[in-house]
């Protein structure tokens, strides 16, 4: 009876372990996600203008969050004009702003944009639902007709 207790107990433990591991991973978000998600903000952006999208993308839930993907958006000059994530972070100069790797962060997306018009950066982010530093992948975009960059990244394994 108690060997069979156990054996019950380590089946249930398995079972929650695998289903926990499998709920985190619905959880993230693709690479592809991310991009589409940008892309998509671009479309957004030119049905609705740049005030109403970054407001849009700002406000928590819906369409512009997925997973653990969200929209960001800087001016060239470093500053934050929408924030999926973090509202706080709007109406700052992050130019500055280094990863845990010691990359220049914001830098990087804004050369990104200003000489390719779109791309992919890699580079050492905390996740935002597991405040552990993992390796995040961002796709950026040129915003067409303003001086800024809107961007998403998705959490991968190396």
């Amino acid at each position: 009876m108690k060997q069979g207790l156990h054996q019950l107990l380590a089946v249930t433990i398995a079972v929650m372990f695998v289903a926990g591991t499998v709920a985190g991973q619905e959880e993230r978000g693709s690479c592809a996600e991310a991009k589409k998600m940008v892309e998509e903000a671009i479309e957004h952006m030119n049905e609705v203008g740049t005030a109403k999208a970054f407001d849009d993308f700002s406000t928590q839930g819906g369409k512009w969050h997925n997973k653990d993907i969200y929209v960001f958006c800087y001016k060239m000059d470093g500053t934050n004009v929408c924030h999926g994530a973090n509202r706080i972070l709007i109406g700052k100069n992050l130019i500055d702003l280094k990863t845990a790797d010691g990359q220049f962060l914001i830098r990087n997306l804004i050369d990104i944009g200003q000489s390719k018009g779109s791309g992919w950066i890699d580079y050492q982010w905390p996740h935002p639902q597991t405040k552990k530093t993992e390796a995040k992948r961002s796709y950026v975009i040129k915003i067409p007709g303003y001086d800024g960059i809107v961007g998403a990244g998705c959490y991968w394994s190396k």
